[in-house]
């Protein structure tokens, strides 16, 4: 899939997804605000909360090249042109599915899987407090990126469809980053200027390119044998 357009595409879902986190996740955002050790003024130090943060950001951006990586690997041992054609349009299908999440066509929703690995992993996050110090918070939002959330699943989905750890690292990063304005603003307690990033402007350009993405996927083996295109797009295989 095209690399440029999913990485854009990732970056406004982030963005466009902010009025779900700051449903799902600012209220834990504004509480670590006052479960942060303070400083002087009395305010929680900034930079503490920022940590928090680029470890919810570190967490996606690791699952996406784990997941891409390893797919990609078991893609090198079983390759062939089959395999690669299914894969094609399973691709173009998730990005699909990302474009009508986007448009607020389907409800996203959590996996089970993910709230089980949860339960697991939410203990250590509690070991963590109370957060002092920037390692520790950064390791707090790293816990704290594996809550269950259908957005950063289906997310995940495309870019573990990317079949490279590199691609799938920073498709979660981009994804990340665009989550970060209004996930910044409620841990300073800034609430009422967190939606500003949530518009729905942001969800229909999201949800263009993906569907850009998903067109150019689908029908790539169709289209003229340009070798800037094909290097662009996965799977490389014939339309015969």
């Amino acid at each position: 899939m095209n690399l440029v357009l999913t990485l854009g595409a990732a970056l406004l879902l982030g963005l466009a997804a902010s009025g779900h986190c700051l449903v799902m996740c600012g209220g834990i955002s504004a509480a670590l605000g006052i479960a942060t050790a303070r400083g002087a003024d009395g305010r929680p130090r900034p930079r503490l909360l920022i940590g928090y943060q680029l470890g919810r950001v570190a967490s996606y951006t690791l699952a996406g090249l784990l997941l891409g990586g390893i797919f990609g690997g078991l893609l090198g041992l079983l390759d062939g042109e089959n395999l690669r054609r299914a894969l094609r349009v399973l691709a173009a299908l998730v990005l699909l599915l990302g474009a009508l999440v986007a448009f607020g066509r389907v409800r996203e929703r959590g996996f089970g899987i993910g709230r089980r690995v949860w339960l697991h992993i939410a203990p250590l996050g509690r070991r963590l407090l109370p957060v002092a110090t920037v390692p520790r918070a950064f390791a707090f939002g790293m816990v704290w990126g594996f809550m269950p959330c259908g957005f950063v699943y289906t997310v995940l989905l495309i870019a573990t469809l990317q079949l490279d750890a590199l691609p799938g690292a920073l498709t979660m990063a981009a994804f990340g980053l665009g989550t970060l304005p209004a996930m910044t603003l409620a841990a300073f307690g800034a609430q009422r200027f967190a939606g500003f990033s949530a518009r729905p402007a942001a969800r229909r350009v999201a949800g263009t390119a993906l569907l850009a993405s998903a067109a150019l996927t689908l029908a790539g083996p169709w289209l003229p044998a340009a070798a800037w295109l094909h290097a662009w797009l996965p799977f490389y295989c014939t339309a015969g």
